[in-house]
């Protein structure tokens, strides 16, 4: 959410500091959340060697490959991040939108794999 702003905002990364205490209480990994994607969003606006799409997807495998990590993925945490965006352009905004909208599914494709496979435990 962060890179798709194409720029570097001070105020999304004071959101992310709020979100990484909600989410951990361990000082140490609070600062490795940050500190790792400050890391990321320099890859992607900075140096170019990285991007959104290739992000999402490299995401997306590591998911694949850790199912778990979808308990991480909070869509009221993602929507923090719009509100700092409201004065940005509106295909920023868009692709925002879009992101939060792909989270949303994934969480649903996981949630109802793991409803499936309860079902099929009971059984």
């Amino acid at each position: 959410m962060i890179a798709s702003n194409k720029k570097d905002d001070k105020v999304e990364y004071e959101i992310l500091g709020e979100v990484a205490k909600e989410i951990y209480k361990d000082p140490y990994r609070i600062s490795v959340l940050v500190e790792t994607t400050k890391e990321y969003v320099e890859k992607i606006i900075n140096i170019k060697s990285l991007n959104i799409d290739s992000l999402i997807k490299e995401i997306d495998r590591e998911i694949r490959k850790n199912p778990r990590y979808i308990t991480k993925i909070n869509i009221r945490h993602l929507k923090k991040f719009l509100v700092s965006s409201e004065n940005t352009d509106k295909e920023t905004h868009l692709l925002q939108l879009r992101i939060i909208e792909y989270f949303k599914n994934e969480l649903r494709y996981y949630n109802g794999r793991k409803e499936k496979r309860k079902r099929l435990r009971r059984r």
